[in-house]
């Protein structure tokens, strides 16, 4: 029976990779698998050991005459190893192309043991699964991981553990690894309340269903494409599970399954909960190439960027610190690879963002892999799209060398609310103005328009880039825009907004959003970010405001590439919601996650000579174009 469901996927399997290629030329030859020369033969449901004894399942797919001793790929996903037999999928891809390719459920998951608590114990799993593959007959001893999201983020935990074996990584958006944003669930403090909700009921499941006692121990391999082992969820309704509190018993009210959601939403970005689960730390240390891929409008840019330049300092070896590079397309989560000569991200258009990514993971591999000297590493460390000139181009380091730090400082005669009011931005300091206010009620929080999101689950709560007139309509958005600028700025770097606050409430959220203003109006978001001001002296610390004592604080809004063009404007978005991105702070200085009253905020932003606020922008001087 497995005999014939191995021929009769290998012939779908030549059959639709044609068809792929050819609809992929279609819409860009860059988006096309290449194909190798191997015809791919499949052993499923093969049993890994781990060192505590639970045994992961382990799809493997051999290239037919490619050799006695070959490297291997090791992807590991929670997400179901099967969707990996398509003949169209990556495994297929590199093993067609003579790599030894193991597609393995992660612990707890699907077909494998144990139990699933996330990303727990995935630096050890993934250092003994790699141990197993480097040690088989087959296997050259060089292994290499792919994969993206969570596929990515199990490879940067697993090479702090920095197993001798592990050869090179191509990790893609993983920007969950940082503690304060584990798992990408917060945020500056504030609960990734859209991702969460959408990621824990279609894919947080802890409870799947297991073989009878007495089941042979081939019993996925020979019964697993009609067994499946998930209990069918019903369809969410994520509007009403957004605005339902308290927000920790979301996923009860909901009547889904078993979920770590209850641990996200208790466990606040200090906590060592979070720490316990194997994120990164600044003392970690690694040896292991990777060239990372993420794009602009994608969450976590800002940790990708910051655990490229960790893993290069804290390497031990030269190979290591050498060898750390990074992509950075302008498209959503996971989706570089479907840049086209025409790439529209949500309703930007950004351009011609097509890149050669499948022969790049080729060559990549090929070098560290296989030993073929092929220039991969003269490539530049960072290979960057710069959003609105619309064009990639190679840096050699992050944040750039040439940046010119800048402030934009905040203005306005104290009427800066909705795209009505009389906010300003320009380079020169304020002196003598008047605060602005708003007011925030929990019950009718500004809505979330974009954005660098992932995971919700609907197409209510879309990432990318749109036009945000109608949330700068709002009274309680202050909208500080400079004047249309005469000669272009590009904006390539870390970004953040220093604003001088006081509300009525004890605790409230601020949040701040860049937006580029074309010269018909049009106001596509580029970056944004949020703070909760109990968090504004460190993740660790939770200080309450006084009514209306003046505080700093300092809103990270992650990286960008982004050239505004001669007419356009640079505008800065100021609030204390972006629902349903975040959740709500209900402004009582309460946990939060457990209340469901709330209170008013009557907030005020400051920008005068002793309270300045202002936002940070990494500009980069124009060179002499061609």
């Amino acid at each position: 029976m497995l005999q014939r469901l191995v021929g009769s996927i290998r012939a779908v399997s030549i059959v639709m990779g044609l068809i792929v290629a050819c609809v992929s030329v279609g819409i860009g030859q860059q988006n096309a698998k290449p194909l190798g020369q191997h015809r791919v033969r499949f052993e499923l449901s093969v049993w890994v050991p781990m060192r505590d004894g639970v045994e992961l399942s382990t799809d493997l797919y051999f290239p037919e005459g490619a050799g006695n001793k070959l490297p291997v790929v090791l992807i590991r996903t929670p997400y179901n190893k099967k969707t990996f037999r398509r003949p169209d999928s990556v495994a297929n891809f590199f093993a067609s192309h003579g790599y030894v390719v193991a597609v393995q459920d992660t612990r707890g998951r699907y077909e494998s043991q144990g139990d699933y608590t996330i990303s727990t114990p995935d630096t050890e799993d993934g250092y003994d699964s790699t141990e197993w593959l480097a040690t088989q007959v087959w296997s050259s001893g060089k292994v290499g991981t792919y994969g993206c999201s969570y596929l990515g983020d199990v490879q940067i935990m697993q090479a702090r553990a920095r197993n001798p074996h592990l050869s090179a990584m191509i990790p893609q958006a993983a920007g969950s690894n940082v503690p304060s944003r584990g798992f990408g669930a917060s945020f500056g403090g504030a609960n990734e309340l859209a991702a969460n909700v959408g990621w824990m009921w279609e894919y947080g499941n802890k409870l799947f269903l297991r073989p009878p006692p007495g089941a042979p121990t081939n019993f996925w391999a020979k019964y697993g494409n009609t067994f499946h082992p998930e209990p069918e969820k019903t369809n969410a309704d994520y509007a009403r599970m957004w605005r339902d509190l308290p927000v920790v018993d979301i996923m009860k009210h909901a009547g889904g399954p078993p979920t770590d959601w209850e641990n996200l939403v208790t466990h606040g970005p200090g906590d060592k909960w979070w720490v316990d689960r194997g994120y990164l730390q600044e003392t970690d240390k690694f040896d292991a190439p990777a060239l990372q891929i993420n794009s602009w409008y994608d969450f976590g840019i800002g940790e990708t960027l910051y655990q490229m330049n960790l893993m290069s300092r804290n390497s031990l070896s030269p190979r290591g610190r050498e060898n750390q590079f990074i992509v950075i397309s302008p498209t959503v989560h996971c989706r570089s690879e479907l840049g086209t000569e025409h790439t529209v991200v949500g309703e930007r258009d950004l351009g011609n963002a097509s890149f050669d990514y499948w022969n790049l993971y080729l060559r990549w591999f090929e070098y560290w892999l296989k030993g073929v000297e092929n220039g991969v590493t003269k490539m530049p460390k960072l290979q960057i799209y710069v959003m609105g000139t619309n064009e990639w181009r190679g840096e050699s380091e992050w944040p750039l060398a040439r940046t010119q730090f800048t402030n934009y400082y905040l203005h306005s005669a104290g009427r800066a609310n909705g795209l009505s009011g009389d906010g300003g931005l320009s380079v020169q300091a304020p002196a003598g103005e008047a605060p602005d206010t708003f007011v925030y009620d929990p019950g009718n929080p500004v809505p979330s328009r974009g954005g660098p999101v992932c995971c919700t689950g609907t197409t209510d709560a879309p990432a990318g880039s749109f036009d945000q007139r109608q949330v700068e309509a709002r009274n309680d958005v202050l909208v500080y825009s400079t004047e249309p600028i005469p000669q272009g700025v590009e904006v390539t770097g870390p970004i953040k907004a220093i604003l001088y606050v006081s509300s009525s409430a004890k605790d409230t959220d601020f949040t701040a959003k860049l937006v580029d203003v074309y010269p018909d109006g049009t106001a596509y978001n580029v970056q944004e970010g949020i703070l909760r001001a109990r968090y504004r002296d460190g993740w660790d610390k939770k200080v309450l405001m006084k009514s209306d004592e003046v505080y700093q604080v300092t809103i990270d809004l992650e990286a960008t590439s982004n050239y505004f063009g001669p007419g356009h404007r640079i505008r800065l978005e100021i609030s204390s919601s972006n629902f349903p991105r975040f959740d709500r702070n209900l402004n009582t200085g309460g946990n939060n996650y457990d209340e469901t009253a709330w209170v008013v905020a009557h907030t005020a932003i400051h920008h005068s000579d002793r309270f300045s606020s202002h936002l940070i922008l990494p500009v980069i001087p124009q060179m002499p174009r061609p």
